[in-house]
């Protein structure tokens, strides 16, 4: 189990398309965000098939709620709508809540890595603009303990961390005003990211500082405790295409498209873990730890384990920023600042787009947008840009190694990966 697995790049949609609005359906997006995938990484469907013959190719599809959204299951099977090449390719449909994307790379990883195939095509797909706001918001609370944390509570799951902005500023004792205004600068950086990306859903709205801050009124709701619209991520249509691959198909691969196999990253570290389900559990677990959060905490641990680095050794990061609570207690949990002085890395400008330790160069889930199946397919997708330099204008300078933070739930399933040249 020691194989190596390289990522040879990949594609996402445009997060700011209403797929309802165009007449589209969850079928036409993963046609289109896999056609393109496969031109730009340079994979005819002809190889597809030549692979296929000997059964080193496999399909894995994230996907959270496709039953509700989109009246479907069975997603794995529908690479088979996507075109003929794809008939008799082993596919499934993976699910963990926000983490879906993330469970189906790890079993792509697995697999290459136990040698049973030899090209995984990752596919992250969510169609959430099927319903209103009110109704996708108690399909999202399924990813909670629906009988004890959802049913009948409108949004839930801005409620659950804003839960969690009640537990930071308690537990470390930290003073409101400065804690609010680390949180309206997390969404100032995410939003301003995302006007460099141009896959981006807000990247032609507006926010600012200001805005951020002016909370409470009816430009920037309150919609759980002390969370506001600004502070949330976005309701996306969306999906996306990581493909990796064996170090034997990779040197293939290089042959053929005339690349070097030492500037194609490989996965360094992962780690996966699982807290309680519930946030009032997490919130008792963690009483006399230092971290609000500490299986988070110890997935990013993990992560660096196996790829035997630390914090110095990440350029950039994607991380989890349903809202930006979420982010906050990532930043710790990265070893970015100790537990409780998250602010003064913030205040100081090290996760801005300049700073020391970048996070959300993309935008992250409030700028790119949340299309929830897909989100981890794309976070590993910008780490992909980000170390081979192809980022565009939202390119970190001399990114060689990026970690991505992808958690489920109310950081319930947490997935962690490093990858690197």
């Amino acid at each position: 189990m020691s194989e190596k697995v390289f990522v040879l790049g990949g594609e996402q949609t445009d997060f700011q398309r209403n797929w309802t609005k165009e007449g589209k359906t969850f079928m036409s997006m993963m046609r289109e965000v896999l056609d393109d995938a496969l031109e730009k990484v340079g994979i005819s469907y002809d190889e597809i098939k030549r692979l296929n013959k000997e059964n080193r190719v496999a399909v894995f599809v994230g996907n959270f709620d496709a039953e509700q959204y989109a009246n479907q299951g069975h997603l794995g099977a529908f690479l088979t709508e996507v075109n003929p090449a794809l008939f008799g390719v082993p596919g499934a449909r993976y699910e963990a809540a926000c983490a879906s994307g993330s469970v189906a790379l790890d079993a792509a990883i697995t697999h290459i890595r136990a040698e049973d195939y030899d090209l995984a095509i990752v596919l992250g797909v969510e169609v959430m603009k099927t319903v209103s706001s009110s109704v996708g918001g108690d399909f999202l609370g399924t990813a909670a303990y629906y009988e004890k944390e959802a049913k009948g509570v409108q949004f839930p799951f801005p409620k659950l961390f804003g839960k969690l902005a009640d537990v930071i500023l308690e537990r470390y004792e930290l003073k409101e005003e400065r804690f609010m205004d680390a949180l309206a600068e997390i969404s100032r950086i995410n939003y301003a990211n995302a006007k460099r990306n141009p896959k981006a859903q807000t990247r032609t709205w507006f926010m600012n500082k200001e805005h951020a801050m002016a909370r409470g009124g009816d430009n920037n709701m309150a919609v759980g405790g002390r969370l506001c619209i600004t502070d949330c991520s976005q309701v996306t249509d969306g999906a996306a295409v990581t493909i990796l691959a064996s170090k034997d198909y990779t040197k293939e691969y290089a042959k053929k498209t005339g690349r070097k196999i030492d500037d194609i990253p490989r996965v360094k570290g992962w780690g996966h873990r699982v807290a309680p389900i519930t946030f009032e559990a997490k919130k008792q677990e963690s009483v006399g730890d230092k971290y609000i959060l500490p299986w988070t905490r110890q997935t990013v641990k993990d992560a660096y384990k196996r790829a035997d680095m630390d914090v110095k050794n990440i350029d950039v990061f994607e991380t989890h920023d349903c809202f930006t609570s979420s982010e906050y207690a990532a930043i710790s949990a990265f070893g970015i600042s100790e537990p409780g002085k998250e602010h003064i890395a913030i205040e100081e400008g090290t996760i801005d787009f300049g700073g020391k330790k970048p996070i959300n160069p993309s935008g992250g889930l409030i700028g790119v947008g949340h299309p929830v199946g897909a989100s981890g397919v794309r976070m590993m997708l910008d780490l992909y840009k980000q170390v081979t330099n192809t980022a565009g204008d939202y390119q970190v300078k001399g990114a060689k190694n990026g970690l991505m933070l992808n958690i489920g739930g109310s950081a319930t399933t947490n997935f962690v990966f490093i990858l690197g040249k």
